[in-house]
């Protein structure tokens, strides 16, 4: 189990954004993405917002996904696989890179097709709680043109990341502007944040 944590943090600690290509199991993907499904078909995706609480962008110019937020108190095998996870990846990062992370919070995120999420930080101006970003994506053969992709931003560069099942994306919440660029198909994700 450490040593596929330390896919994620070795190329974190390389170059600021951490992928492993198989942080999930085919199967765990696979329930995780029945889930989303499920969610959709009972009308539980809610549009997401820009900001929190305090600060609150009404006008929704920026995204135009929907989401789901996971509770450990659920009662869904898949969901509990994949918090279990997370809190033991938390567990290994704190151990090894003395991170300080102490809570999490992770969402469900459907893009249909003309969704997009604009250029962005994750970190709010009024509470800078949220330390890294880890993104899981839940799409099965993803094509170029799918659209969708992740477009991480750094200094001059561009890293463009395709949403494909199985694969984690970490990175400081604070640093790395981000997008997802315009879906041409639905497009699945757990987005979360590790929180000090």
């Amino acid at each position: 189990m450490n040593q596929q944590f330390d896919v994620l943090i070795d190329s974190y600690l390389a170059n600021k954004v951490g992928i492993d290509k198989s942080f999930l199991s085919g199967k765990l993907a696979k329930g995780l993405q029945q889930n989303i499904k499920q969610l959709q078909e009972d009308n539980a995706m809610t549009s997401a917002g820009i900001g929190n609480s305090k600060l609150k962008d009404a006008s929704q110019q920026m995204r135009s996904d929907k989401i789901c937020w996971l509770d450990k108190t659920n009662n869904n095998v898949y969901e509990q696989e994949f918090l279990e996870l997370a809190e033991a990846f938390i567990g290994h990062l704190n151990s090894t890179c003395y991170t300080g992370i102490s809570s999490y919070e992770f969402h469900y995120a459907v893009y249909e097709e003309g969704n997009f999420y604009k250029r962005h930080i994750d970190q709010f101006r009024s509470d800078n709680k949220r330390k890294f970003s880890l993104i899981n994506y839940l799409n099965e053969d993803w094509l170029e043109e799918d659209g969708g992709q992740l477009y991480l931003y750094q200094e001059e560069t561009v890293q463009k990341i395709q949403p494909e099942a199985k694969t984690a994306v970490f990175f400081k919440s604070d640093e790395m502007e981000h997008e997802v660029t315009l879906c041409k198909r639905s497009r699945m994700s757990i987005t979360g944040w590790l929180k000090a």
